[in-house]
């Protein structure tokens, strides 16, 4: 799509904003708004309306409300219907919004009411450009909660259309950006499909095998139901070791280390990401020895269902004790692998787990949970069969999310273009 220009720019003598239109002012933020910080005790008739920064989608100006069981601790900041608030704690998250309501808020919210010379909707846009948010995030302080401070904030320069062009320019890129997140929003359902396709076609093989005319027969599982009738059924401890080998504390203080932490687990793409350390210097957690061919299953904070293969690992690899390391002897790994991450696996893996907000299940209670085994010859093709299927099923994902992180770059340089002047919009 192609949009007209201006006819004359300026140099605006700012890096991010780059050449204005000439007839364009250039306004400090606190000239634009009136900084309201009036503090709240947060009680539970407040908490209803609280909105904190979880509350708000990145870059989105969009707030979804789940508070239901939330508390907020301490002193909050109260806002007015049609103030603009912005995140400054973590500011390259972008979390800001239009109230649509009065409420409470975090404290980690600036709350501005706009002035005659600003259309709220014009201020929003302004603020998810990616050029302020980037001059915003220069300025933190703080390295774990990296916070921007309102003395600096408000002292960044916004380009300043008149009122009537601000609102036209608004409601051309609430137009926009609503389309364009539609797209996203069909891209990301094709996405969550393609995922639930692929776990079922996993759960599948894995507990009925690939032949459709096979005579099935009640399992002694009970959570997995019919199986093949010549399939065998043991405790997975029959079939493989768990937790074979650790770091010893007694280890080169400079030994270093790449570390795997459950959050580096995709439930699809397996291990996505590794920490380097020095041994003395890396989390007491990180003591567990892996090897290729070994299977990671998280046995804290199960509901990630957290589980992903080692594959050619460096030498190095160490991960969490938060998993348990399944280490196949008896049985293929790669069969092993889709097992464990089945559906019907990670469910009874779930329902195991001891503890309300940071679930649990023992490495012992693991090893005795029962799993439907075929002949070695079987699981081969059932590996083969899988490895094709999620391959193709990946290939269409990954295109998908590429096409989604295009469509989020474009809606970002149409933001910034439009509120910068770089391209001219009409009614």
């Amino acid at each position: 799509m192609s949009y007209s220009r201006y006819k004359i720019y300026k140099d605006s003598g700012i890096d991010w904003l780059g050449a204005l239109p000439e007839d364009w002012e250039l306004k400090k933020l606190k000239f634009h708004v009136t900084l309201i910080n009036q503090k709240i005790e947060v009680d539970e008739e407040s908490q209803r309306n609280y909105i904190g920064l979880e509350n708000v989608i990145s870059w989105k100006g969009v707030v979804i409300k789940n508070n239901e069981n939330y508390i907020p601790d301490g002193i909050s900041n109260t806002f007015e219907s049609g103030n603009v608030l912005f995140g400054k704690l973590r500011p390259y998250l972008a979390k800001a919004f239009v109230a649509s309501e009065g409420g409470i808020c975090s404290s980690e919210f600036l709350v501005f009411r706009t002035k005659i010379s600003i259309d709220k909707k014009f201020l929003l846009f302004s603020l998810l450009t990616d050029g302020f948010i980037k001059s915003v995030n220069s300025s933190t302080y703080g390295s774990k909660m990296p916070r921007a401070s309102w003395d600096f904030i408000g002292n960044i320069y916004l380009p300043s259309p008149n009122i009537k062009e601000q609102q036209t320019i608004a409601k051309f890129l609430d137009k926009e950006t609503n389309r364009i997140d539609k797209l996203i929003e069909k891209k990301q359902n094709l996405i969550d499909s393609l995922k639930e396709k692929r776990i079922a076609v996993i759960s599948h093989a894995v507990t009925k095998g690939l032949n459709k005319d096979i005579r099935l027969r009640p399992s002694e599982i009970k959570w997995l139901g019919n199986i093949p009738e010549h399939w065998d059924e043991k405790a997975l401890k029959y079939s493989c070791t768990i937790n074979d080998k650790a770091l010893a504390e007694t280890t080169d203080p400079e030994y270093e280390i790449n570390y795997v932490d459950i959050g580096s687990i995709d439930k699809t793409k397996g291990i996505v990401k590794k920490e380097q350390y020095l041994f003395d210097e890396a989390p007491s957690r990180a003591r567990r020895i892996v090897q290729d061919g070994d299977i990671l299953v998280s046995t804290v904070r199960t509901y990630l269902r957290a589980i992903a293969p080692v594959i050619n690992p460096e030498e190095n690899l160490i991960v969490s004790t938060g998993f348990a390391v399944v280490r196949p002897h008896k049985i293929d790994s790669d069969y092993l692998s889709f097992l464990l991450r089945s559906k019907y696996f990670v469910e009874k893996v779930v329902s195991l787990s001891v503890g309300v907000s940071y679930p649990a299940i023992n490495a012992s209670v693991l090893a005795s949970v029962k799993i439907p085994i075929p002949p070695t010859e079987e699981q081969k093709k059932i590996t083969q069969y899988l490895k094709k299927e999620t391959e193709s099923i990946d290939k269409i994902v990954g295109l998908t999310e590429k096409h989604i992180d295009k469509l989020k770059e474009y809606k970002t340089a149409i933001i910034s273009a439009a509120v910068t002047g770089k391209i001219k919009v009409s009614e």
